[in-house]
């Protein structure tokens, strides 16, 4: 099968990685992929450093009049049978040119937050596709009442997480700790993320704070904005929470962690932090904010805490802490989630059942 992958987001992170690792997954499963994507945008590269076509693409209105052109000349070209668009930019002019072409179309949503009421989205969430995979469940009754569009043409496929990937030595973890001066009898709470404001980061120094007397030791991994929050928790007269700043891979600390939180308040799908948390059997904290809990289950693999409570954050943490079979259990039953839902293959099978369905419905 031939797939163009449409993009019109400049940056690299989430979604971006899993077009990427998507398309390499596909393609080594005998499909062709393809892509066009905006000029400049880190996609570009790392795209084509992995191999594979990509054609630079002018995704603003007002440059559709020749984009769209471009885009009927590389579907004949490379003899596309699916275009699968990501950004809302990319959907609308990919969208328009595949619809002139006769070409199905798939529109992965990568973000958790709703769509906008009204035509706009009946035409980008309706006309111009023939299915849907968002990263979230929560999204798909929002995306169906908003655009009219048939449950049946929509779901979640999760960003799947590549166990072989995963790895953490016993003396990595030590070095770890070493570095950052953290004892043995420390228990660690963290979170990894790209520090922002909906990333819930007031609330976990806000526990922290409140936790400050007992034996744990909070660490943030992550990029972002940093300089912001080293303030706050100047602020806050903190002296227990180390800011790692970015590591990659980032398998090392939390391997490390005791417990993982992710207190996002906002645009949250399924987080590949949260995954990989579970995986190495980390027992969790977060939100209900998007599909966090679709990993966390409530008194299961973790505690669900409402958004901007940091006294509830600082609750869980502390029956956490002082409950060591407890913390053991959660881990287990989060890894055993991650196997049974979240892998990188079951993401491959699904996706491929996707366009092997849709592009039946073609022939």
């Amino acid at each position: 099968m031939k797939i163009l992958h449409t993009e019109a987001s400049w940056g690299w992170g989430g979604q971006e990685i899993r077009i990427l690792r998507e398309a390499i997954g596909l393609r080594e499963r005998g499909h062709e992929i393809y892509f066009a994507v905006v000029p400049g945008g880190d996609l570009v590269l790392r795209a084509r450093d992995e191999g594979f076509e990509v054609r630079e693409i002018s995704f603003l209105k007002k440059d559709a009049f020749f984009s769209i052109p471009k885009l009927l000349k590389l579907m004949r070209l490379w003899n596309i049978d699916i275009v699968n668009t990501h950004s809302s930019a990319d959907a609308w002019i990919a969208g328009i040119a595949a619809r002139i072409a006769n070409k199905k179309i798939i529109r992965t949503r990568h973000l958790s937050t709703a769509i906008r009421k009204g035509l706009n989205s009946r035409i980008l969430f309706n006309r111009l596709v023939d299915y849907v995979v968002t990263t979230c469940s929560e999204i798909v009754p929002k995306i169906c009442a908003q655009s009219g569009l048939s449950e049946d043409a929509i779901e979640c496929i999760a960003t799947g997480l590549d166990p072989s990937k995963i790895e953490a030595s016993s003396d990595e973890i030590q070095a770890f700790k070493e570095r950052y001066q953290i004892a043995d009898d420390q228990l660690i709470v963290g979170t990894l993320c790209f520090l922002r404001d909906w990333k819930g980061i007031e609330e976990f120094l806000e526990a922290a704070k409140q936790l400050e007397k007992e034996k744990i030791t909070w660490i943030i991994v992550g990029g972002g904005e940093v300089e912001r929050y080293l303030l706050y928790a100047q602020e806050l007269g903190l002296k227990s929470v180390i800011f790692a700043g970015l590591i990659e891979p980032p398998f090392v600390p939390l391997a490390a962690m005791d417990i993982f939180l992710l207190l996002s308040t906002a645009n949250e799908g399924i987080s590949q932090a949260s995954l990989q948390a579970a995986y190495m059997k980390k027992p969790l904290i977060t939100t209900p904010t998007g599909g966090l809990p679709e990993v966390c289950l409530h008194e299961r693999t973790g505690f669900v805490v409402p958004v901007r409570s940091s006294e509830r954050v600082a609750e869980a943490v502390s029956v956490l802490a002082e409950n060591k079979a407890l913390r053991e259990e959660m881990g287990n039953n989060a890894h055993k989630l991650v196997l049974e839902k979240f892998t990188y293959q079951q993401m491959l099978d699904r996706m491929e059942n996707v366009y092997h369905s849709i592009a039946a419905a073609n022939a």
